[in-house]
């Protein structure tokens, strides 16, 4: 995939992510599958906070989809960010039998998005 190409759907994906944050990273800990994207028993402080946290930064990345490379340290931050969040999820999941719904929700969606962003993030070499 040449540099344009990538850049191409490194703006879809800013988008689908950001939108994704902002609409359904709420609507899937409160109303689609709370056990999923959630911690047993609820913790509704932490859930606002992540919700905050995750509203902020989709607004965020759909501002970084109009110029991706003149934002590349938020894009890089969205995907190691991820692989921390997701990992140390993972882990406590993993722990707590009472999380393991978390191993089929979040903490797949938190490495696919940092898979994505990482595949899609035009390269230094990648000068086509």
């Amino acid at each position: 995939m040449d540099r344009e190409e990538r850049l191409k759907y490194l703006r879809i994906a800013l988008i689908a992510f950001g939108i994704i944050f902002i609409a359904g990273v709420p609507a899937m800990m409160m109303f689609i599958w709370p056990s999923g994207w959630g911690w047993t028993p609820s913790q509704p402080e932490y859930e606002q906070m992540i919700m905050g946290i995750y509203a902020t930064l989709g607004v965020f990345l759909i501002l970084a989809a109009k110029d991706p490379m003149a934002n590349a340290s938020l894009i890089w931050f969205t995907v190691w960010s991820s692989i921390v969040h997701g990992g140390i999820m993972l882990a406590q999941a993993i722990a707590d039998s009472t999380d393991r719904a978390n191993l089929l929700g979040d903490v797949p969606a938190l490495f696919l998005v940092a898979a994505v962003l990482w595949y899609l993030m035009p390269k230094k070499s990648d000068t086509r």
